[in-house]
């Protein structure tokens, strides 16, 4: 496949090393010759010093045979205005990254693709959802709703309180149990369980199941002490923290703290004043937060634009009482650091993005792609083809490649779980967890 990555930043580089993974032809552009050589020397890609608003550039680039053309520079008109000339010379299709969530309006779809804009990707929309998903649910580390809640992915942090720790797991979770454990992360491992695996204490499991099934599993992973979140506070107000603040439920009082007097008076005129008051001041300053209340507050949530003070502003949360923290953390380098400090969940915008412009490369029927970096593995939902490979024979008769695992799927609106005895159907929304494995390899056995 032919792929064009317009900008040299954090989500084009990142999108740089997962493409060339897969053998695609790419070609990385930018403006700055000093960004494009600091790309690291495993990352087997074409570099372009040119402006992706170039005609002559994007002709070099190959843009008249690009398969995809991503834009994905800082300037949103300039993503945009690539994407309308690349699209022009025969680009098949194109991606904008935008800051302007007024973009992103289902009725502009079209009008974008008239002018050969294919996709719109917002960041900050994917995370605030994120961020708000997480803490619907104050005693889980992730969530992920598998088409439209029918099927839910829950990663857990086990502790003492767990009744499920050291038995194997064909004991705990058959064919007939409302649950699937299809991930265990352990120190600096990932293990696709098979029956004999062990759940141990202060693993990060990942559990399938359906929705009325969550409280059962909230029971037996020892989580039932957890107070749910009605008090919320946020460190940082840029662009993700006013969306965050705009996707909360009603019943949550979120209280956000930015240190910019001026970006103070924007926010308040952005956000509703009913459910979210707006603090000038510094969210690293302990009398501040104590007295805002930490000490009452179920949730702290750090958006700052440094890693670093995200980390440590919520391992001083943590101290203070606050059970469940969020740490936005851009610097993948620093994010194993964050998991080992057990900080909670990590939000990173490029990564989600990555993951959402993956999902347009693949050819079978993709309706979903998230990359998890606690695991660094990949949760994908497959809609099965008439006559694939996947609906020929039941699932353990498959032979799906090692580090791949099937933990549910939807059918007609209704999800259920996967054992090896489930035969898949065409038109069945598959959910498969694969780690180590290239997508390409699970793609084949779905068109």
């Amino acid at each position: 496949m032919k792929i064009i990555i317009a900008g040299a930043y954090a989500i084009g580089t990142h999108l740089a090393k997962l493409l060339s993974r897969n053998n695609n032809d790419i070609v990385l552009m930018d403006e700055s010759e000093e960004r494009l050589l600091s790309l690291d020397a495993e990352v087997d890609v074409l570099t372009l010093h040119a402006s992706p608003t170039s005609i002559k550039a994007l002709k070099e680039a190959g843009a008249q045979k690009a398969d995809l053309f991503i834009a994905v520079t800082p300037d949103e008109n300039k993503n945009m205005n690539s994407c309308a000339l690349a699209k022009a010379l025969g680009a098949k299709k194109t991606v904008a990254k935008v800051d302007n969530f007024e973009y992103t309006a289902p009725e502009l779809k079209e009008q974008f693709a008239k002018v050969g804009i294919t996709s719109i990707v917002f960041p900050e929309m994917l995370a605030a959802r994120d961020i708000t998903n997480g803490l619907k649910m104050s005693w889980v580390r992730q969530r992920l709703d598998v088409h439209n809640g029918a099927l839910v992915m829950l990663g857990i942090k086990l502790r003492e309180s767990c009744e499920i720790l050291n038995q194997p797991l064909k004991d705990i979770s058959g064919p007939t149990d409302p649950y699937h454990i299809v991930a265990i992360k352990r120190g600096d491992d990932t293990i696709i369980p098979r029956g004999e695996d062990e759940l141990k204490l202060y693993d990060l499991a990942y559990f399938m199941t359906t929705r009325n099934y969550i409280p059962y599993i909230r029971k037996i992973v020892g989580k039932e002490h957890y107070v749910d979140v009605k008090n919320v506070m946020i460190m940082g107000g840029g662009s993700t923290a006013v969306r965050a603040c705009l996707t909360m439920p009603e019943y949550m009082n979120v209280k956000l703290i930015e240190s910019n007097e001026r970006r103070c008076e924007v926010l308040n005129e952005l956000l509703d004043t009913d459910q979210t008051m707006v603090i000038c001041g510094d969210g690293r300053d302990l009398s501040l937060l104590v007295e805002e209340g930490i000490k009452s507050t179920q949730a702290f949530v750090a958006l700052t634009e440094n890693a670093e003070t995200n980390i440590l502003a919520c391992l001083t949360a943590k101290r203070m009482g606050v059970r469940k923290t969020v740490a936005m953390v851009e610097n993948i380098d620093y994010v194993s650091m964050a998991e080992s400090l057990d900080i909670g969940t990590i939000v990173n915008k490029k990564a989600m993005a990555a993951s959402h412009i993956y999902q347009m490369m693949l050819d079978a029927d993709v309706t979903n792609i998230r990359f998890l970096m606690t695991a660094n593995a990949d949760i994908v939902e497959f809609v099965a083809k008439q006559g694939s490979r996947v609906t020929r024979k039941k699932v353990f008769e498959l032979g799906l490649p090692k580090g791949a695992t099937i933990g549910g799927l939807v059918r007609d609106g209704v999800g259920q779980l996967v054992s090896g005895g489930t035969q898949i159907e065409a038109g069945d929304s598959v959910v498969v967890f694969c780690h180590n494995v290239k997508i390409e390899k699970i793609e084949k056995f779905f068109i």
